[in-house]
């Protein structure tokens, strides 16, 4: 159900860049607090999302494969685990941060690489890039986001990820990858859960083609096959011995997305990956895989502290975040919640939404009784009874 929409950041309080507006109130002064917190809480934002976006657009971000199972076990494992308060512990001062590939986080989170950010915001990366970095935290930019991976990073002062998609053979990759490093970004994702096009049916039914709604900056002036035939061969041609290969090319910490498998978390550690990063695509890949919070405890332990574990998968709370902390990850990426931010409140909002986030984490700390991120673990956390 669709709340009051009084309560909603709407599209009419967004100026022409995307941005919230900061009339004048009656007594001289801004409304700027009153139009960001037109969302008090996290719950709101999907709801002022949903309003302000187009029903195709709505259904794209929301969508996933097939029956959208995976979507639903994501969001229903989470609520399956419960959260086991310690009391009287001394929890008046908390900390939050932590690292992540070598980056300082104000709080365990980054924002998970999204390519349609310009269906949300007119500045697409820039956008996210800022409201990442006004929070102490480091975004993914995607390929196929815009601006121009150099442009984001020309224009952004602080820690940027990079996003790759596997669009050609080792001469394009090695164009990417060069780019990538001479843009100065500090740290690399392959994505490879995404072998092949996997048929979403919102969109389907809506005629949406994102390819056709979107900018795609990265992908011009490169060696990039020209016909989706070939780019498509490409990514379903990789395979371990490229990653490999792919690993030897860069000294940039590797991260590998799209990893749900303990088996498949070793053999990228073995290669020399720096985070396995565990993730179902946000059940938009494959139709009745099982949720990452599910498997995340396996993949941690395939691991073994050879590198750092990121997770993404329907979390959109602070308790959310919590739970895949106390379950060995080293930090939570969120996408939905971000272009849900975006849409309701564009660069504000989504900063407002971050401050949210990390409030509602350092509350469930102190309900845990724990005070730092890495007191958190397996006995913070149950699975509810059948």
């Amino acid at each position: 159900m669709i709340p009051d929409p009084s309560s909603q950041v709407t599209a009419a309080d967004l100026d022409a860049r995307g941005e919230l507006t900061t009339s004048p109130g009656p007594s001289g002064r801004t409304n700027r607090s009153r139009r960001i917190n037109g969302f008090r809480t996290l719950s709101d934002i999907a709801p002022a999302a949903h309003q302000a976006l187009s029903a195709e657009i709505w259904d794209y971000v929301c969508g996933g494969a097939g029956t959208e199972a995976t979507v639903r076990r994501n969001r229903k494992a989470l609520d399956r685990l419960l959260l086991r308060p310690r009391m009287l512990r001394g929890v008046a001062d908390r900390d939050t941060t932590t690292t992540l590939l070598g980056t300082p986080l104000a709080f365990p989170v980054v924002l998970a690489p999204v390519g349609g950010l310009s269906l949300f915001t007119p500045q697409g990366a820039l956008s996210v890039a800022y409201a990442a970095h006004a929070t102490g935290i480091v975004p993914f930019v995607g390929i196929l986001t815009s601006p121009r991976l150099e442009d984001v990073a020309a224009d952004v002062n602080g820690p940027l990820f990079f996003q790759l998609y596997v669009q050609g053979d080792r001469s394009w990759l090695t164009e990417m990858v060069r780019r990538v490093e001479a843009a100065e970004f500090s740290a690399l994702a392959v994505t490879v859960d995404t072998p092949i096009h996997p048929r979403r049916e919102r969109d389907i039914r809506n005629d949406f083609v994102p390819e056709k709604a979107r900018e795609r900056p990265n992908l011009t002036g490169t060696s990039r096959p020209s016909t989706g035939r070939d780019a498509g061969r490409f990514r379903m041609s990789f395979d371990w011995d490229e990653l490999g290969w792919l690993r030897s090319i860069t000294e940039l910490p590797l991260v590998v997305k799209g990893i749900l498998t303990p088996e498949d978390a070793g053999l990228a550690a073995e290669l020399g990956a720096d985070a396995i990063y565990v993730s179902n695509h946000g059940g938009r890949q494959l139709d009745h895989a099982p949720a990452t919070i599910e498997m995340l405890p396996a993949v941690v332990q395939a691991v073994a502290g050879r590198a750092q574990v990121i997770v993404d998968g329907g979390f959109a709370r602070g308790t959310d975040v919590v739970k895949a902390l106390a379950l060995g990850a080293d930090a939570v990426a969120i996408g939905r919640l971000m272009c849900w931010a975006l849409a309701a409140g564009g660069r504000q909002g989504l900063e407002h939404a971050l401050h949210l986030l990390q409030e509602e984490v350092s509350v469930t700390m102190a309900q845990l009784g724990v005070t730092t991120v890495s007191a958190l673990g397996p006995e913070s956390v149950m699975t509810a009874p059948a």
